[in-house]
């Protein structure tokens, strides 16, 4: 896709959203590490071209389920950093006011129902939400993101067979990141390409690069378009790489098992250098913009762990509290 034919504000807004989940994460990361943040933390550090792409082509009506590594795609989706930061420090002022955490944070609003710890756990929701959609006929569409581990999940198999066969308007989005927790794909999945099996569910299969965020979001919008025309779901897989490990500090426990160089030369694809070198090459974007983004989404999060810091924590009397529906 030609950067320069989506306009100047798309493109700020897309390299902003970009910034916004890799300066969460970092700082996530580092927390953790101070010991300020409960329970565990996984990072998609490396990986912000996906949620961005794919939710750029979304609208606030759309529906989205994601991972235990979900923080980018509901910052993608409309997240306030300040609300999930306080949510990851377990705080009252959190989204699922302190109850939910990093792995099962929710918002209904933005139509975000769930990060989830169970894998591929997410995937059947996302078609139920797709098929209230075909019920309700407001035109609204539903991602679900994965893993490449998850691709070898029941719920990945029953659900795109289920989509395929009702067509349903559903996005299932394969974020690969070459790895299920610490096997390589390689090691534990009998294809090469996830997106192969779409084969196998009459419905499209697609490959894009995962770390180019314009080739996600011109992927998605097609899907996007087939879905809202009746047309059924799609299966993206975006190759990527995440450059953390499996979980925020594993090393203490697990050790290394990914080469040195492999993580380093993924690093020379940073996603938010070659969309910034893509934007700077169109001649309508200056370095000094992108410079300025950095900076204020650098205060953004600073404002974000403040208030996480200073909110309350929940009363002991609220620990039962939403648990059924009125």
């Amino acid at each position: 896709m030609d950067a320069a034919a989506l306009g100047k504000e798309h493109l700020l807004s897309m390299y902003r959203m970009m910034v916004t989940i890799r300066r969460f994460e970092e700082t996530l990361r580092d927390l953790f590490f101070q010991g300020q943040v409960p329970g565990f933390v996984h990072v998609s550090i490396g990986e912000e071209a996906v949620p961005t792409g794919v939710c750029a082509a979304l609208t606030d009506k759309d529906y989205l389920t994601t991972t235990h590594r979900g923080h980018g795609h509901m910052l993608a989706k409309g997240g306030k950093p300040k609300l999930m930061m306080a949510e990851l420090f377990g705080k009252r002022t959190g989204y699922c006011k302190g109850k939910g955490g990093s792995m099962h944070i929710v918002s209904y609003d933005l139509g975000i129902l769930g990060a989830n710890g169970i894998v591929g756990g997410g995937i059947p929701i996302a078609a139920g939400a797709a098929l209230a959609s075909t019920f309700r006929g407001n035109d609204a569409v539903a991602v679900a993101f994965f893993g490449d581990g998850a691709s070898n999940e029941g719920t990945f198999h029953e659900t795109a067979n289920l989509a395929g066969l009702w067509k349903l308007p559903l996005l299932l989005v394969c974020q690969n990141n070459g790895y299920a927790e610490f096997t390589p794909t390689s090691e534990s999945t009998a294809v090469r390409d996830i997106a192969v099996r779409a084969q196998g569910y009459d419905m499209p299969g697609v490959i894009v690069d995962g770390n180019d965020v314009l080739a996600v979001y011109e992927a998605t919008s097609a899907a996007v378009a087939r879905a809202k025309r009746g047309e059924g779901p799609t299966l993206i897989e975006a190759k990527t790489y995440r450059w953390e490990g499996h979980v925020v500090g594993e090393q203490a426990f697990i050790g290394e098992y990914r080469p040195t160089d492999e993580v380093e030369a993924a690093k020379q694809r940073c996603p938010i250098v070659l969309f910034g070198k893509k934007m700077l090459a169109t001649g309508f974007v200056e370095q000094a913009e992108l410079d300025r983004i950095a900076s204020e989404v650098q205060q953004e999060i600073t404002a974000a762990v403040e208030f996480a810091q200073t909110s309350p924590l929940p009363e002991a009397q609220e620990a039962l509290d939403d648990l059924f529906a009125e």
